[in-house]
């Protein structure tokens, strides 16, 4: 139970210092703090769609997503392609299959972090990617993205069952 509490609060380890500690590259571009941002785009995490459904943004820019989620549940929102989605899509079921994704939440957990090993941990059972970020219902977060390159990318929520209900969008990086 000790193990679960504690992969359990390495999943809310949403900061930059994180994303940084994780060694994650992508072609598609890098996390950026949110004063370097030159726009932000609101996006509504509706229960199993996103509003907009399509997004544009340039090569070279640096956006900052406000995620409103407005469903009953919980949901994600990850900028990445099709394969990469596929790959997550696994990761969130093992989370889920452990029992520390609910459908509503992250599991309730202690607060007494003394002696945890967080290295040893490892990324198996951790959501730390910096292209992603977990939204409870009602709540609101942020991610703020510098696209390096022009591509066409997906923005999916990859909570089990929710891509293939049509939770995914349309990233257009232009020139």
């Amino acid at each position: 139970m000790f193990l679960r509490q504690s992969l359990a609060l390495c999943l809310l380890a949403l900061s930059s210092s994180a994303w940084a500690a994780s060694g994650h590259t992508y072609d598609f571009g890098q996390p950026a703090p949110a004063a370097q941002a030159t726009r932000s785009i609101e996006v509504v995490l509706n229960d199993m769609s996103f509003d907009p459904k399509a997004i544009e943004v340039k090569a070279g820019e640096t956006v900052r997503f406000v995620l409103v989620n407005k469903g009953q549940l919980l949901h994600e929102f990850n900028l990445g392609d099709a394969a990469m989605h596929a790959k997550h899509q696994q990761e969130m079921l093992q989370m889920q299959q452990s029992g520390m994704l609910t459908p509503t939440a992250m599991k309730e957990m202690s607060h007494d972090m003394a002696g945890m090993d967080h290295a040893a941990m490892g990324h198996g059972m951790k959501h730390d990617d910096p292209n992603s970020v977990l939204v409870e219902p009602g709540k609101t977060a942020e991610l703020t993205w510098t696209f390096s390159k022009a591509t066409s990318l997906e923005f999916a929520c990859n909570i089990p069952g929710h891509y293939q209900a049509g939770m995914v969008g349309k990233l257009t990086v232009s020139q």
